[in-house]
């Protein structure tokens, strides 16, 4: 079964466990282990992912871990950009 693509931010990544939570706005949080992401080898707190949300006999579980190119503030050229942000969450 293939879930459909989601995008949220990390919430906790535990370096000596390889895994870590996603955020899920009023649900519980989302289980995603290093051996599920796509093109890198840890995630940080904060940083938007992609991927797919499965049930799991613990709760939900992320596979296919994309992490998402974040967008740097700070360059002038993004400074008075109008950027539409929205709500995350998965829902469940």
């Amino acid at each position: 079964m293939r879930g459909d693509l989601l995008q949220t931010v990390v919430k906790k990544w535990f370096r000596d466990k390889d895994c870590g939570l996603l955020e899920n706005g009023k649900g519980p949080d989302i289980m995603v282990r290093k051996a599920d992401l796509l093109n890198c080898q840890f995630l940080k707190v904060g940083a938007t992912v992609e991927f797919e949300c499965h049930p799991d006999n613990k709760g939900l579980l992320a596979r296919r871990v994309k992490l998402l190119k974040q967008n740097k503030f700070h360059d002038q050229n993004n400074r008075n950009r109008n950027v539409k942000k929205s709500p995350f969450g998965v829902m469940t």
